[in-house]
């Protein structure tokens, strides 16, 4: 059982050694999984020619830890880097890939909840199958952001609703970017018919697997927003999700 987390990475040479060490804190370079003891888990950082640095300490970080970089010439957008690192994670033989941000809003102890979710599926009692796709989420009981002002939490939560109205899901944060997924979900997607380039792709990649049938679970998470580095977060972003969802409301 062999596992990638896929880190896209634009200038965050200050939390990527912090969000790595917080991964395999236990255990360095072992193969044990470090701090979550899951086997075979292992990086890939997939970086834009970062201006700050990012390329060359995660190269640092690859010395020490099981991680791996991918350099990209330019910065291409968030889902381009994306599908980059989920071709290269299927051809490393992943059986679970997963996404998470650099700047430390996700907590990787998660990681270990989600894989459980996809192996065992949500209640060995129930009964229940197996997830194929676990998406860690905000909107559900037990989930909460932190740090957020008003405007963002308005928007975020109005995005969210906005996609689920057009696309006719049941899922409450279709917008966020922690998520795991077995291989076959991946393999099935076609990436490279994914459309969006920008943070839409976390709307896209959930509304394509709910086509294609896949079973989908949600595990609450606690987001925090960035302390260091700037985010990434804009006017475009929420631009461009508004019409990128209709468009794939209409798509065949």
């Amino acid at each position: 059982m062999k596992s990638i987390i896929v880190i896209p990475t634009y200038n965050e040479q200050e939390n990527l050694p912090v969000l790595v060490e917080r991964i395999f804190s236990s255990g360095g370079g072992s193969a044990s999984g470090g701090a979550l003891q899951i086997p075979e888990l292992s990086v890939l950082v997939v970086d834009d020619n970062s201006p700050d640095g990012t390329g060359e300490v995660a190269e640092e970080l690859a010395k020490k830890f099981p991680l791996k970089v991918l350099h990209r010439s330019r910065k291409e957008g968030l889902g381009t880097a994306y599908v980059a690192g989920f071709h290269l994670a299927l051809q490393a033989g992943a059986d679970y890939i997963f996404e998470m941000d650099a700047d430390l809003s996700h907590d990787p102890a998660v990681i270990l909840k989600m894989l459980e979710m996809m192996i065992s599926g949500p209640s060995v009692l129930s009964g229940r199958l197996p997830c194929d796709m676990a998406i860690g989420s905000r909107y559900i009981p037990g989930g909460r952001i932190e740090n957020w002002n008003w405007a963002r939490r308005f928007v975020s939560r109005f995005g969210n609703f906005y996609a689920r109205w057009i696309l006719n899901l049941p899922y409450r944060d279709l917008t966020g970017g922690f998520k795991a997924y077995r291989r076959v979900v991946l393999e099935k997607m076609d990436l490279e018919k994914l459309s969006s380039t920008g943070y839409n792709f976390q709307i896209e990649t959930t509304y394509r697997a709910h086509q294609l049938g896949f079973k989908i679970c949600e595990i609450p998470i606690t987001f925090t927003e960035r302390k260091t580095g700037q985010s990434k977060f804009s006017l475009g972003i929420i631009l461009e999700s508004f019409w990128r969802v209709i468009q794939l409301r209409f798509q065949k």
